[in-house]
């Protein structure tokens, strides 16, 4: 029995690691028929199509999301407003608007900043997945299969909207929950976004040392383990940083004052 494609026509903003996985996966399920891909870079979209991650590319945000029923917002947190500004008139009115950023109340603010509401298909999701490595190149079409997905719907998410979010990603083979926004972000923030800071200051501070290249040739598995995540990219922990800046200091004062 063919599997049933409830999602018409995909358009992804963002067409990296996330997104080119996310494309890959639901390709592979068989329950898209068309996936739209969209940027600023035409070079690293055409890519994404010659690897047949995606079907065709727009690089005018407008046209991309006309005749889509679902649009993914897979780009950096900095840039999500400048984003949905250039979309907002153009969604089609019934469009699932959703985004895989890793903090979500910075993603709400944009949404309620530019529409000027919450709309009621509108669902912020968090896919907790991914490698040090970027770009579509590294995307692969397993990358979900047994890990979370976070859904942290609005008052205002209508619940078809929901269990539409919620199908596509377990049709990634994802474990969906439910989590409120701010509870998100406080958890996100000890357990992923904390972690990062700590291998990016560290890898840091050992570059500085006079023999940082010895220490760095006797790196032992340990070591290689806990700054592997430092080789992450950066512009995208900068964004995530800033935007959820207050649960990230408060994870950043305990471990501290546990440190001291």
């Amino acid at each position: 029995m063919l599997p049933e494609q409830f999602i018409k026509r995909l358009c992804i903003i963002g067409v990296g690691l996330i997104g080119g996985s996310l494309a890959r996966a639901l390709r592979s399920a068989g329950v898209v028929a068309e996936i739209v891909g969209a940027g600023r870079d035409s070079t690293h979209l055409q890519k994404a199509q010659e690897l047949g991650v995606i079907d065709r590319y727009v690089t005018d945000l407008r046209q991309a999301v006309q005749g889509a029923d679902v649009v993914v917002l897979a780009v950096p947190l900095g840039a999500m407003e400048s984003v949905l500004g250039a979309i907002a008139p153009f969604l089609e009115k019934n469009a699932i608007l959703t985004d895989v950023g890793s903090a979500k109340g910075s993603v709400v603010q944009a949404v309620q900043k530019v529409f000027g509401k919450l709309p009621e298909h509108f669902v912020p999701a968090h896919p907790i997945a991914g490698t040090e490595k970027s770009g579509v190149e590294a995307s692969f079409d397993s990358l979900f299969e047994n890990r979370r997905v976070i859904l942290t719907p609005t008052l205002a998410s209508s619940e078809q909207s929901i269990n539409k979010v919620k199908r596509m990603w377990q049709a990634c083979g994802a474990d969906v929950i439910q989590m409120g926004v701010e509870h998100h972000d406080e958890v996100l923030a000890a357990t992923s976004h904390l972690p990062h800071m700590l291998a990016f200051a560290l890898v840091d501070t050992l570059a500085r040392m006079d023999d940082s290249q010895e220490i760095f040739d006797f790196a032992a598995g340990g070591f290689k383990d806990f700054t592997r995540i430092a080789s992450s990219d950066p512009q995208m922990w900068h964004d995530i940083c800033l935007a959820n800046h207050d649960a990230l200091v408060k994870a950043l004062e305990a471990f501290s004052e546990d440190l001291m």
